[in-house]
């Protein structure tokens, strides 16, 4: 009789052991099967465009509008929020200013690892707060971004600290996914 107690108990045991060995490799086969299909939590995802591959404006020579040279400097580690104006979205681009005037004042802290920047001149009524500069030459820079030349309104590009153009949003984006994907990115840094 005790024999067979014991048979039991070792069964019994064995039985909870794969199925604890189940439980266990089964979380690792559900997670790689997630990762590989390409899953990804909604709060991990990125709000702006992913531009994939990257376009690469380090050979650029930014100027601002007063003729001063911008440097890339990817040693101070700024990042870079480009607006590229269509010719004629006058209410809408002083909407866009003041929306990326907030946004970089959400940043907090890590504002001053942000720059605003227009290809063309800054909105009369943009905000001073975020210190706006416009930059040239808008030529290659609509040029080499994707999609820049929106009919009738401002694109937005988030530009990292090598000169490499990051995210893209389109016309009419929501600041606040902006300001969500930014400071993301400044706690990389």
């Amino acid at each position: 009789m005790p024999d067979s107690s014991i048979s039991n108990a070792r069964r019994r045991n064995r039985r909870m052991l794969l199925v604890l060995a189940a439980l266990f490799l089964g979380s690792f086969a559900l997670a790689g099967a997630l990762r590989f299909s390409g899953w990804r939590p909604q709060g991990l995802k990125n709000k702006g465009e992913l531009l994939n591959p990257p376009v690469d404006l380090r050979d650029v020579s930014l100027r601002l509008a007063d003729g001063a040279a911008y440097p890339w400097s990817p040693e101070a580690r700024r990042w870079r929020i480009l607006a590229v104006p269509a010719v004629d979205c006058r209410e809408r681009c002083d909407k866009l200013a003041r929306d990326l005037d907030v946004a970089w004042q959400a940043l907090g802290h890590d504002r001053d690892h942000a720059d605003v920047l227009w290809a063309g001149a800054v909105p009369a009524s943009a905000p001073a707060t975020s210190h706006p500069r416009a930059v040239v030459p808008l030529d290659v820079l609509k040029v080499r971004l994707p999609r820049a030349g929106a009919p009738a309104d401002a694109v937005v590009y988030v530009i990292d600290p090598n000169g490499f153009v990051v995210l893209r949003y389109a016309p009419g984006f929501d600041p606040a996914d902006l300001r969500t994907d930014l400071s993301r990115l400044l706690k990389l840094q």
